[in-house]
């Protein structure tokens, strides 16, 4: 495993950290009566994000295969 892979494994693990980090809060707080909705879309926004950068890392580390 060379160093750019155990880099991008490490940040991928961050990250999905984050993202189930951030369900929780997204439950916890539409589950609040009087929540702010801003907040609950920024930590979405947030999510949607998190997914996009994990999907990233994971294709750098999974080289493509043609068939």
């Amino acid at each position: 495993m060379n160093e750019n892979e155990a880099d991008f494994k490490g940040q991928l693990a961050r990250l999905r950290q984050e993202h189930r980090d951030l369900d929780v809060a997204i439950a916890v707080l539409q589950d609040t009566p009087g929540s702010d909705i801003l907040q609950v879309q920024r930590l979405k926004k947030r999510k949607l994000w998190l997914k996009d950068r994990i999907s990233f890392l994971e294709d750098q580390i999974t080289p493509d295969i043609i068939a």
